[in-house]
């Protein structure tokens, strides 16, 4: 092997040194997630039960349970994405596709970056003012959803512009030279290939509306009350509830450290579950895509 060959150069200590902290931090980060886990889990398992994820809080029956916030966060996601994915996805699809560059590019993609670093507590107020006392809608499951749609929008488009812009040019000239629209181009071809970059972009907005209160706690309010029939569910969108994280908040106040730490063990399940969820889901639609 020649002398002055890659394979044969010795690593400077720098390198070294530059290995070493990288997978210390690397196993800093690790140890962080482990312990924080081990913790809750440790302090929450021992309220977390059957009668806990099935019933609510109430004095006259002397029971504690969540039942009505796990609905309510439920609530509060479903709602939130059945808005928020369309247009976020479209509005990524018009910027990256049919929009020309320009100053008015510039301009939304300059508004979407500043609505993601707003805080939440601005939301929140604005949420508030806006949706429950302008538009009448008070404290409320819609009134907290279209918060959160203002929260997550911008998290949903640039996820997906950025999925789109990950597919090679030749599968859009590909696409157009065999004679298809560019519609059809975009639906057949564009979407399904930047399918695991838009649910990273989807699970990313659903972990955040999993993990927000104060906007929330402003906007949707701390009930967590059971619908008793249908007609009642459906009409829960209009009621106040609050969800997990608000439920933990106040339990936290109160002093109620057991209660709170169950909840947060069960936020954990929830959120690991949704991230090996939508793992699962991207690979199985990049194999799909490859096979395709």
């Amino acid at each position: 092997m020649p002398e002055n060959s890659i394979c044969a150069k010795k690593r400077h200590p720098s390198d070294v040194l530059l290995y070493v902290a990288i997978y210390a931090c690397a196993a800093l980060s690790v140890a962080l997630l482990v312990g924080i886990i081990a913790y809750v889990f440790v302090r929450g398992v021992s309220s977390v039960n059957w009668q806990f994820l099935t019933t609510v809080t109430s004095v006259l029956h002397g029971t504690v349970g969540i039942a009505g916030n796990i609905l309510n966060t439920l609530y509060v996601i479903v709602l939130t994405m059945i808005i928020a994915t369309p247009l976020g996805v479209g509005a990524a699809i018009y910027l990256n596709e049919y929009a020309k560059p320009g100053k008015l590019v510039s301009l939304i993609e300059f508004a979407t970056e500043t609505l993601a670093g707003i805080p939440s507590i601005i939301f929140g107020l604005f949420g508030m003012v806006f949706f429950g006392q302008t538009l009448g809608m008070g404290y409320s499951l819609i009134t907290g959803s279209l918060t959160m749609v203002l929260m997550v929008l911008p998290l949903v488009t640039r996820n997906t512009q950025e999925a789109l812009k990950t597919v090679p040019e030749s599968y859009r000239s590909g696409a157009i030279g065999l004679g298809s629209g560019k519609w059809y181009m975009i639906r057949k071809i564009l979407l399904p290939s930047a399918m695991p970059g838009i649910i990273t972009g989807v699970i990313l907005a659903i972990g955040r509306i999993v993990g927000e209160s104060a906007a929330l706690l402003f906007t949707a309010g701390s009930s967590g009350l059971l619908p008793k029939t249908i007609k009642d569910f459906f009409e829960k969108a209009g009621n106040s509830g609050g969800t997990l994280t608000i439920q933990l908040y106040l339990s936290a106040s109160k002093g109620e450290f057991g209660v709170a730490f169950g909840i947060a063990l069960v936020l954990l399940v929830i959120v690991l579950a949704i991230n090996f969820g939508a793992k699962a889901l991207a690979k199985r639609f990049d194999v799909n895509r490859r096979q395709g």
